[in-house]
């Protein structure tokens, strides 16, 4: 009798067990992330500081860069900008002396090319860390990264081309996607042409 008491006692146990397990595991769960935002929180993260440096940097990259290329980033993501030097980012024979242009992207290689065909040159990997940051992640904002670079290319192309990592198309951003973009980027342009040609006749109309 004992033993058989004893056995419903122990069946009894582990099925109560079996129930209180899962909710008790849930509210552990609960007070550890309940312990570990407080700690961030003492610590001084702000979840939203990420978000409102992003803010901060946008309006300061629209402040820098012209229209037009303010409104490419917004609406495409990146902004192309032309080349300056006199000898390219690859020898004159191998350019032909055609103009060239960079695609600047957030936290990627600058892609140097081709506009008339389109051709990939290279991939220049450069990196700006914000090293005044106490908290939070090494990286600039994205905008912020841009805007880096975009100062780079139009302060001191040569400086930038010079002291890059130089590989070529494909080491870190896929070809078919810069191509992609370089399409996006001729229909935006022929949009905006198209806007303003409507604009200018619009006015001129009596």
């Amino acid at each position: 009798m004992l033993l058989a008491l004893s056995a419903s006692a122990i069946v009894i146990l582990v099925l109560l067990w079996e129930v209180a397990w899962p909710v008790a595991a849930e509210r552990f769960e609960r007070w550890r992330a309940r312990r570990a935002l407080v700690e961030v929180e003492v610590d001084g993260y702000d979840p939203g500081r990420e978000r409102r440096a992003e803010q901060k940097a946008r309006a300061l990259l629209r402040s820098c860069v012209n229209e037009e290329e303010w409104a490419m980033y917004r609406e495409l993501g990146f902004i192309r900008v032309w080349g300056g030097l006199a000898d390219g980012p690859e020898r004159d024979d191998d350019l032909g002396g055609a103009p060239y242009a960079y695609l600047i992207y957030p936290h990627k290689p600058v892609i140097a090319y081709l506009p008339q065909t389109r051709r990939l040159l290279n991939e220049y990997c450069v990196a700006f860390p914000d090293e005044t940051r106490p908290y939070g992640s090494a990286r600039l904002p994205d905008s912020d990264d841009v805007l880096a670079k975009w100062m780079a290319l139009t302060g001191d192309e040569r400086r930038l081309v010079a002291t890059a990592n130089m590989h070529l198309p494909g080491r870190q951003i896929d070809p078919k996607q810069v191509r992609r973009d370089l399409w996006r980027l001729t229909q935006w342009e022929q949009s905006r042409m198209r806007e303003r040609h409507r604009g200018a006749g619009s006015v001129s109309a009596p």
